[in-house]
C-alpha cells in the first residue's frame, strides 16, 4: 500500500535513506540537491541542501543521525548538519571520477566512498582528511560499498563483475575477489550478523557468499526478469529484499540460505551462530532452539554473542559451556592457544 509521494526534486532521484531514528528520509537527485523529509507526513523539513555541482548519486546518515553525507558526479563527498542543513567543512576531494557510493563506518568515525575512478577511499569523518591510500584492485567503476557490522572490513561491488573484501584498518585485500556474477554488481550488503555477503547484479540474480571463507553458498536467487539494482537484509536477518529494473520488489526467505549452507558444506561439524541473549538469558538459534543460558550478571559483559560460534559434533546431544575461564575484551588473545590435538 502506497503511503505517500514525496515531491520536490526536479530530476531523477538516485538515492534515499532513513535516519537512524526513523523520523526523517533523505533523498539525493540528479537536480544536484539533497532533500530532507518528515517520514510521517511527507513534508519537506528544510530547504534543499545545495552545494554539489553534479547529480547526487548517494546519500547516507551517520550512525548517530547528526550528519548526512552525499556523493556526487562532481567527484566530491560533502558532509551536512542533519538538523540545520548547513554544510560541514569543505568538500572531500581526491577522486578523479564520479562518486557513486558513500557509507559511514558503524562507529561513525570514518566515511568510505567508491568511485568511477575504480578506487575506494576512506576519510576521517571529523576532519575530512583522507586516511591512507586509495584501495585499488577493481578494474571498472565501483558501484556499491559497505562496512561490515563490526567495522573490521569493507566490501565493494563493481562493474568488473566482482566483489572485493578489504581490511578497513590497513586497506589490504582480505581475500581473492568473489567471482560468480556474469554482469556488473550493482549493490552489495552484509547480513546483520556479518556472516554473509549479499550482492545483486545486472545478471538478474542475487548471490550469497560466506563472509569469512569467501565460499559461495547455495545457488543464485533467481526470479527477477531484469537487472537487480538494489538489495538489503531486514534488521532481524530473516529476509532479503531486492529491487529490480523489472519494476518489482521481491522478498526472499533467508532460511533457505542457512539450508543451502548446511547442504553444501562438507564439514561433518554442525555450526550454530548465536544471537543476543533473550530477556530470560537464553541464547537461541534462528529456529528458536535453546543453545545456552547466560547468568544475569554476565549478560552485559558479552560484547557481541553474534560473533560466537559453537561447533557441535553431534547436534542432538546436550551441550554445556564452561565459563570458568571466560575472558572479556581482548584478553582472549592471551588465553586462546588454538585447537587442541
Amino acid at each position: 500500500m502506497l503511503l505517500s509521494v514525496l515531491e520536490g526534486h526536479t530530476e531523477e532521484v538516485w538515492s534515499v535513506a532513513y535516519s537512524p531514528d526513523g523520523l526523517h528520509i533523505i533523498s539525493g537527485s540528479q537536480d544536484r540537491t539533497i532533500r530532507i523529509w518528515d517520514a510521517y507526513i511527507g513534508a519537506a523539513v528544510s530547504r534543499p541542501l545545495k552545494g554539489h555541482t553534479g547529480g547526487v548519486t548517494s546519500v547516507s546518515y551517520s550512525p548517530n543521525g547528526h550528519h548526512i553525507i552525499s556523493g556526487s558526479n562532481d567527484r566530491t563527498i560533502r558532509i551536512w548538519d542533519a538538523k540545520t542543513g548547513a554544510a560541514v567543512g569543505k568538500p572531500l576531494t581526491g577522486h578523479t571520477g564520479s562518486v557513486g557510493c558513500v557509507a559511514y563506518s558503524p562507529d561513525g568515525a570514518y566515511i568510505v566512498s567508491g568511485s568511477h575512478d575504480r578506487t575506494i577511499r576512506i576519510w576521517d569523518s571529523k576532519t575530512g582528511a583522507a586516511v591512507g591510500r586509495p584501495l585499488e584492485g577493481h578494474t571498472e567503476d565501483v558501484r556499491s560499498i559497505a562496512y561490515s557490522p563490526n567495522g573490521w572490513c569493507i566490501i565493494s561491488g563493481s562493474n568488473d563483475n566482482t566483489i572485493r573484501i578489504w581490511d578497513a584498518e590497513t586497506g589490504a585485500a582480505v581475500s581473492k575477489p568473489l567471482v560468480g556474477h556474469n554482469g556488473s554488481v550493482y549493490s552489495v550488503v552484509y547480513s546483520p550478523d556479518g556472516r554473509h555477503i549479499i550482492p545483486s547484479s545486472i545478471d538478474r540474480t542475487i548471490r550469497i557468499w560466506d563472509a569469512e571463507t569467501g565460499a559461495a553458498l547455495g545457488s543464485p536467487l533467481i526470479g527477477h526478469n531484469e537487472s537487480v539494482s538494489s538489495v538489503v537484509c531486514t534488521p532481524d536477518g530473516q529476509h532479503i529484499v531486492s529491487g529490480s529494473f523489472d519494476n518489482t520488489v521481491k522478498v526472499w526467505d533467508s532460511f533457505q540460505l542457512n539450508s543451502a549452507q548446511s547442504s553444501s558444506s562438507h564439514d561433518p561439524m554442525h555450526t550454530t551462530y548465536c544471537s543476543q541473549p533473550d530477556p530470560d538469558g537464553w541464547v537461541r538459534d534462528s529456529g528458536c532452539g535453546l543453545l545456552y543460558w547466560v547468568p544475569t550478571d554476565w549478560r552485559t559483559r558479552i560484547h557481541s554473542p553474534a560473533l560466537l560460534t559453537i561447533y557441535l559434533g553431534s547436534p542432538t546431544q546436550p551441550v554445556s559451556l564452561d565459563f570458568e575461564d571466560f575472558a572479556f575484551g581482548t584478553e582472549w588473545m592471551q588465553i586462546f592457544t588454538g585447537a587442541q590435538s
